[in-house]
């Protein structure tokens, strides 16, 4: 018999990973899949036994954007958790993870077990195996073949969720929207559009329109689309992507001026835009489930608990160190220009200016120099800096590992082992700053143990990547 663990299915999903090579040559290649994207998403559900209607049951709140998005659901998981009865399951669905991959499928607000992980993973890799293709259609989905990784989970989340009887599921997009695994659902309760901005250029387009129209991709015939206070030009675009999707109804959302009176459970001012969202979307999907909800005036006070409990590792956290006495992390995963302003501007609020200041950063695959710039931008204006600057890699341990659920191909091992990019960033720092000491490490536990030995008391900013935060927060917990 096949011996299956979860460090089997681990092991399996990784080999769905695209390298760096493959990469760099669907790049290079100019060749143009888009359109292909959910005819073959479509395929690969049916080859797993389900239909995209079938979806429905889920009850889907879609959500995304280009910052925020992660912790919108995170408010909208909060806020739906308090109207939850005992026979009711929420789901969510998110990425990347930080620690481990089952963080990208919740039920209850807590990862799925490594069991549930195992068992539904097997699933599916098997119905993949032994469910016949369409070969005339999708000549290169034959026997044996698999999606990449992100499908997969996409995937995985379908078949997890139907199978737990799931009745609320709350999906935040990958990257994009039109052409994002997601994008299959035929009728969620709400589809969110969190705030724009340039990123993945590539895959979306250089102007915020065409962004903006790759995001409203998501809207839905009949559904009711919301979306924040965006530029005019993205705006027009949502606008008219609705419409041309016959939305059943398109409503900016204002930052509620109530959120003011509110302690929020994530840190940052920029976080009511995020809840105010979130409480658009809530408010909708209740009624649809037939909760009688009013949220004009007052917020109910179950919307109010929702919001000040909810949680968002890795975004705008706070953690003490188990081992240092006067250290204080702040991790943010801030990782484009606007979140990267966004995370700078909680930390110079939150960080003690008689405290000596480190900057633990790295992000292997985005245009280092502006996030650096803005980044540096940011303290100068609020008067601070860096006393150490810290550039690492993303490997995980000292011993050259990544932990499993880390595992990483998609980025040049050349370039991680000569520390390319990394002294690209400690140059780029030093035309900006020349004070400050610049270190540069091949691994996040040396770079941790290095801060570890300096003089205190210190307040260390994690940031750049999300990868990174993961990475950092598993040699914190020495796990």
């Amino acid at each position: 018999m096949i011996r299956r663990t979860y460090k089997d299915a681990i092991s399996s999903l990784n080999s769905l990973q695209s390298n760096f090579a493959t990469i760099e040559a669907v790049r290079s290649s100019g060749v143009n899949r888009s359109s292909l994207l959910i005819p073959e998403m479509i395929e690969w559900t049916r080859r797993i036994g389900y239909k995209p209607s079938d979806l429905d049951k889920l009850n889907v709140i879609h959500v995304t954007g280009t910052k925020g998005k992660g912790s919108t659901c995170a408010f909208a998981q909060s806020i739906l958790t308090q109207y939850r009865t005992p026979s009711s399951i929420i789901g969510l669905y998110t990425s990347p993870h930080l620690k481990s991959v089952r963080e990208r499928l919740m039920i209850n607000g807590k990862p799925i077990s490594e069991e549930l992980f195992t068992k539904y993973f097997f699933d599916v890799w098997d119905r993949l195996d032994n469910t016949e293709s369409d070969l005339g259609i999708f000549p290169h989905m034959g026997p044996g073949q698999k999606p990449a990784y992100f499908r997969f989970l996409t995937l995985l989340s379908f078949h997890t969720f139907v199978k737990e009887n799931v009745d609320t599921a709350i999906y935040e997009v990958g990257v994009g929207g039109e052409y994002d695994s997601t994008n299959i659902f035929v009728h969620p309760t709400a589809c969110g559009v969190t705030a724009l901005g340039i990123d993945h250029t590539i895959m979306l387009g250089d102007t915020i329109e065409e962004i903006a129209w790759n995001k409203g991709g998501i809207y839905k015939s009949g559904s009711p689309c919301f979306t924040v206070e965006q530029p005019q030009e993205a705006l027009k675009v949502l606008r008219d992507r609705a419409e041309e999707r016959n939305a059943s109804e398109f409503i900016v959302v204002p930052v509620r001026s109530d959120l003011d009176d509110i302690k929020l459970g994530l840190s940052g001012e920029f976080q009511k835009q995020n809840a105010s969202l979130a409480v658009a979307l809530c408010a909708t999907h209740l009624a649809k489930l037939g909760f009688d909800i009013n949220t004009e005036d007052d917020l109910p006070d179950e919307f109010v608990k929702g919001l000040e409990t909810a949680k968002w590792a890795g975004r705008c956290q706070t953690l003490s160190d188990p081992k240092v006495k006067d250290l204080t992390w702040y991790a943010d995963g801030a990782h484009t220009k606007d979140s990267i302003v966004s995370g700078s501007k909680w930390f110079t609020s939150v960080t003690k200016r008689e405290n000596k200041r480190v900057l633990l950063f790295n992000q292997q695959t985005r245009d280092v120099s502006i996030l650096i710039s803005e980044l540096y931008q940011q303290m100068e204006s609020s008067g601070l800096k860096f006393d150490h600057c810290v550039f690492t890699t993303n490997i995980t341990w000292s011993s050259g590992a990544y932990s499993d659920d880390l595992v990483s191909m998609n980025t040049s091992k050349q370039q991680v082992d000569s520390l390319e990019v990394q002294t690209k960033m400690a140059e780029i720092w030093n035309k900006l700053d020349k004070k400050s000491r610049k270190h540069l490490f091949h691994d996040i536990e040396t770079s941790v143990n290095f801060i570890r030995s300096l003089e205190g008391p210190l307040d260390v900013f994690v940031c750049g990547s999300l990868h990174l935060v993961g990475g950092f927060l598993v040699v914190l917990d020495g796990k």
